[in-house]
């Protein structure tokens, strides 16, 4: 009875250790393409011109006050 409790417990072990080993290997191997490409920023695929700043009457008195 010991026996068999010991060899599954051994088999359980060893299957669970290389499903780890492969998980961490698949989640190393899939962040570093990303980070190398885009640096960490999200890369779209729009055609839209992105305006981050406009120049209006209210950011001249934030910035008039700012200064």
């Amino acid at each position: 009875m010991q026996e068999v409790r010991r060899g599954f417990i051994k088999k359980t072990l060893g299957v669970s250790a290389l499903v780890a080993v492969g998980g961490v290997t698949a989640i190393a191997s899939d962040k570093g393409d990303k980070a190398r490409v885009s640096n960490g920023v999200v890369v779209g695929k729009s055609k839209k011109k992105e305006i981050l700043y406009k120049r209006t009457a209210q950011w001249d008195a934030f910035y008039n006050a700012a200064y």
